[in-house]
């Protein structure tokens, strides 16, 4: 059947770090980019998709940091994962 693009995929990560991480003692976080990424499997169109993040940089910079998150994508009833990526934002306070 149809597949979901990938960067319609990439396209979900604002809402669910915005559903998974609180970021607190910041007054503007950027979407600095993304390093490394893949998809390594399709998403049919129709799927149920979550993502986990893991914390792998914390860089200061002026007036604030730069945070470097690990993300992965699965996608319910399959073992390998829909995207995996660094997503790199920074925060200002």
């Amino acid at each position: 059947g149809p597949i979901a693009h990938g960067f319609l995929t990439l396209s979900l990560l604002p809402k669910f770090f915005e559903s998974t991480i609180e970021v607190t003692e910041s007054a503007m976080g950027v979407n600095y980019g993304l390093n490394k990424v893949r998809f390594p499997a399709p998403v049919p169109v129709g799927s149920r998709l979550r993502g986990h993040f893991k914390l792998i940089g914390f860089e200061p910079i002026e007036g604030g940091a730069q945070i470097t998150f690990e993300v992965t994508m699965e996608r319910e009833g399959s073992a390998k994962p829909v995207c995996v990526a660094e997503s790199l934002s920074r925060r200002y306070v």
